[in-house]
């Protein structure tokens, strides 16, 4: 489970663009904590785990590696946004089989 943490962690901070340090004030902890989960020399706590899938909107079983899949919020949109979102997404899917 270190080892998956450890790789999502690192890739969805790369892929957002900010440094350990950025992700460490944006979650109240030092940067030496993010360094150590990036290391897989440390586990977060529920509470930073926590705090960690809200930052990158994915859920805490998706940055441990037991779920595999992203996710998405749409709580805030209407069922015609969602619909569209929705058809967006099966047609990067079916893009991405080709």
């Amino acid at each position: 489970m270190k080892a998956e943490f450890s790789e999502n962690l690192k890739k969805l901070r790369e892929e957002k663009g900010i440094s350990q340090t950025q992700l460490a004030n944006r979650i109240g902890v030092n940067k030496s904590l993010i360094s150590a989960f990036e290391s897989q020399n440390r586990l977060p706590s529920l509470h930073v785990l926590s705090k960690l899938s809200y930052q990158f909107n994915v859920s805490m079983e998706f940055l441990l590696g037991i779920n595999k899949n992203k996710t998405v919020d749409v709580s805030n949109l209407t069922t015609e946004q969602i619909s569209v979102v929705t058809s967006v997404i099966k047609q990067f899917e079916k893009d991405n089989s080709k």
